[in-house]
């Protein structure tokens, strides 16, 4: 189980919970197995996004401070820009990014906890902390179906480390 003193200290503490989104899946992996699937270039890559998305990087350094530019492709082809700073990463515990769409300033911009929680039968909860500008700003990307492309893309990471 994940130790409360792996939990980063900052906004996580005190954010409204009318700003989140909270998302987790149990994945059949050990913990550094499913944290290396989301820090290691080449694996992210081919999980990431909503069931027929696909992904084309622009940019790739996932560590404390690095940032990853990307596309996600829709299957029509709608090409979408995205960006993930990555404030902090403390293997293998959490990943905390702030998710923009390659913008800058982004007003729509919001930040991430990637959680990595061992279970005693070497399976692993996964958790996906949103925290967004606003209220409305919430209450929007749930109307445009964040929480199910959220689950999406975590069952393609689950899908993933199945496939080893």
């Amino acid at each position: 189980m994940t130790d409360a003193a792996d939990l980063p200290p900052g906004p996580w503490d005190g954010w409204p919970l009318d700003r989140e989104i909270v998302l987790a899946r149990v994945v059949n992996a050990p913990r550094d197995r499913a944290f290396r699937a989301w820090t290691d270039p080449a694996q992210i890559v081919q999980w990431f996004g909503p069931e027929g998305f696909r992904i084309s990087s622009h940019g790739i350094d996932i560590r404390t401070g690095g940032h990853w530019r990307f596309d996600m492709i829709a299957p029509d082809g709608t090409r979408f820009p995205n960006r993930m700073d990555f404030l902090r990463i403390l293997p293998p515990a959490w990943i905390e990014v702030i998710h923009s769409s390659d913008r800058d300033p982004d007003p729509q911009a919001f930040r991430i906890l990637v959680g990595f929680d061992q279970q005693a039968n070497r399976k692993t909860v996964v958790t996906l902390r949103q925290m967004h500008p606003s209220a409305a700003r919430r209450e929007a990307v749930i109307g445009f179906g964040a929480v199910e492309f959220g689950g999406q893309t975590l069952g393609k990471l689950a899908a993933h480390l199945e496939r080893g």
